[in-house]
């Protein structure tokens, strides 16, 4: 593989775990209609979660048998998201909430992103496939992908909640029924795993 194609290869393996709308970035979402802040130290903590994780995948390739333990990710998944879906809902207006501190927002993330079934399944599937295929040139532009939707994403949340402060609280509404309807799903993935 050349320099360019394995760096474009990863870049794009990195956007196709991070742009798809999921659990990880409607979290970032609504937290990004608080502050900025809260928004970036949400995507590092998630993607602190993909380093680990692929680290984990790139160290374990051969030994890794995602049929004996998918059921397992998405009950996990559920509650994750079922219990991130009541506190976004159940919660009172975006501007009424104090902000988490840095750290209280950055482990919280990496914690929803290492139980994110999203991102383990992710990396248990294309990330394993990167793993095979290996080279820096491909993790860094993986790595540079990911990373530029961490700042980027939340900075455009934040700045759309500034120009339209009604915004905040659609934002946490639809990141809450995602959050539910996420739930659901990986319940009925879980009772049928086939």
């Amino acid at each position: 593989m050349s320099v360019l194609f394995e760096l474009a290869f990863g870049l794009a393996l990195g956007f196709s775990l991070t742009v798809p709308p999921g659990p990880m970035n409607a979290l970032i979402a609504s937290r990004s209609t608080r502050a900025y802040r809260g928004g970036l130290l949400t995507g590092l903590g998630a993607m602190s979660a993909d380093g680990i994780l692929g680290a984990a995948v790139y160290a374990l390739q051969s030994a890794v048998d995602l049929t004996s333990i998918v059921r397992y990710v998405y009950v996990l998944g559920c509650g994750v998201m079922a219990f991130l879906a009541y506190r976004l809902l159940a919660r009172p207006a975006p501007a009424e909430v104090a902000e988490p501190g840095g750290l209280a927002t950055y482990s919280t993330a990496l914690a929803i992103g290492l139980s994110n079934p999203f991102q383990i399944l992710w990396w248990l599937t294309a990330g394993l496939a990167f793993a095979y295929l290996g080279g820096l040139v491909l993790l860094a532009g993986l790595f540079g992908a990911i990373a530029v939707w961490v700042v980027v994403f939340p900075w455009a949340m934040a700045r759309g909640v500034r120009r339209y402060p009604g915004l905040a609280r659609a934002v946490t509404w639809v990141s809450g029924l995602l959050m539910l309807g996420f739930a659901v799903y990986f319940a009925y993935l879980a009772a049928h795993p086939g």
